[in-house]
């Protein structure tokens, strides 16, 4: 019997659904089994070593015994300062190697997830500041489990335990030179930096190769009225949007790119564009504030413009967590608690430089290399930095996780678009 073609087709279709209907099913079958394997060996894991849902209180002296016998605890790291937090965790704890890995933000997740995907279980700590990944992405898919020390859940205010634990609270500042500006802060409002007067004079991180840029940048368009106030007193009337702008924040940024920023890669290069002395017309910036330390160690002399509208100050989180099957658990519990700060440590601890040394070093432990300008503990009972006043003294404004993740691949669609013109 012959079969026309449009018939033989068919069969053949039909057979072709049929096969992979029925290879489908067990791809699928075998797909949840798997995950029903990892689901139930994780929930072992995390019982076994008494974190997430299983989290109890810390028996310290069994948690430290434990941590010396697993001898090792690996971290990938967005700062290089958590190379001078291992440094000082070995000194206490001589027996357990730390190994810090600076990796940057992004970086930290992406190998973070590529390991995990490839059933690889060598980081113990991430820490990092990309709020969409830690929080929307690397927690919900378990690659991540959030663990905050028992002693600091009454000293952590709980939108910095919750859903992950903040390790520092750090900024970007509009900052400025003040040898070529004796008088004070060149502009009052950051509208001033849209002017053809700043035209290729203003400086910045690439916030698409930079999370920490990325949500200091969307703080302005998080909060978009207090840039639309910043712009009425600015021009004394109301901002006119742009065609296919939504808002005032997107508008600042597609005024400020159409003015020709320069965009660095290095946040210590930015700093000393700005602040190397001996600048007859040195540009402005938008820097990170922990690069006021270089005035005393490196004769920079910037300042951050405390009274610009609508703020100073973008403020964004640097989040720590165990990583999921951590090999080296209690040494992650341990070292978490040492990134934080001391049981001992509060409010009227007297502390004195050198911070890393003597009895300051034993109460901030690995907050000793944070403990400096332009960063902040979310501890709320930790003493303020002597030279900190511009943290306190500035307004800050901030984007939270939830706003980062929902329109960050808006904005970088955005600034690829708008940059490029």
């Amino acid at each position: 019997m012959t079969m026309g073609n449009t018939t033989s087709q068919r069969l053949k279709a039909v057979l072709r659904g049929a096969v992979f209907g029925v290879a489908g099913t067990m791809m699928l079958t075998g797909a949840a089994a798997s995950a029903d394997d990892m689901a139930a060996k994780l929930d072992a894991w995390l019982k076994q070593n008494q974190l997430g849902a299983y989290h109890a209180e810390e028996d310290w002296g069994a948690i430290i015994a434990a941590a010396k016998k697993e001898g090792e605890v690996v971290i990938y790291a967005s700062s290089s300062q958590l190379k001078k937090v291992a440094s000082a965790f070995m000194k206490v704890y001589p027996e357990i190697k730390v190994t810090a890995h600076k990796l940057g933000s992004e970086k930290s997740v992406e190998k973070t997830i590529r390991e995990h995907d490839a059933d690889i279980y060598d980081v113990d700590i991430v820490t990092t500041t990309g709020a969409r990944s830690m929080v929307y992405e690397m927690l919900p898919n378990q690659n991540i489990i959030n663990y905050v020390p028992s002693y600091l859940k009454s000293r952590i205010p709980e939108q910095y335990r919750e859903p992950l634990l903040v390790r520092v609270l750090e900024g970007q500042a509009f900052i400025y030179n003040t040898e070529a500006n004796p008088g004070g802060a060149p502009i009052k409002n950051i509208w001033e930096l849209t002017e053809p007067k700043w035209k290729g004079h203003f400086a910045m991180k690439n916030p698409l190769s930079s999370l920490s840029t990325v949500a200091c940048v969307m703080a302005l368009v998080a909060n978009s009225d207090a840039v639309a106030d910043a712009y009425k007193k600015y021009a004394g009337k109301e901002l006119v949007l742009s065609k296919g702008v939504k808002s005032a924040g997107y508008e600042f940024w597609k005024r400020m790119l159409a003015n020709d920023p320069v965009i660095f890669k290095s946040g210590s290069k930015l700093a000393k564009a700005t602040g190397k002395a001996g600048q007859k017309n040195p540009p402005v910036a938008l820097a990170s504030v922990h690069y006021l330390a270089r005035n005393k160690t490196k004769g920079l002399v910037n300042a951050v413009m405390t009274k610009i509208e609508p703020a100073a100050l973008m403020e964004y989180p640097t989040y720590t967590a165990i990583a999921r099957f951590a090999p080296h658990p209690n040494a992650a519990k341990l070292i978490t608690a040492f990134m934080m700060g001391s049981p001992e440590l509060n409010a009227n601890s007297k502390l004195v430089a050198p911070f890393d040394k003597g009895e300051s070093a034993k109460l901030l432990q690995g907050l000793s290399s944070e403990y400096r300008i332009g960063v902040a503990p979310p501890r709320s009972d930790v003493p303020p930095h002597p030279d900190n006043g511009v943290w306190f003294e500035a307004k800050h404004l901030g984007a939270s996780a939830e706003f980062i993740a929902k329109n960050g691949a808006k904005f970088a669609d955005f600034w690829t678009i708008e940059s490029s013109k």
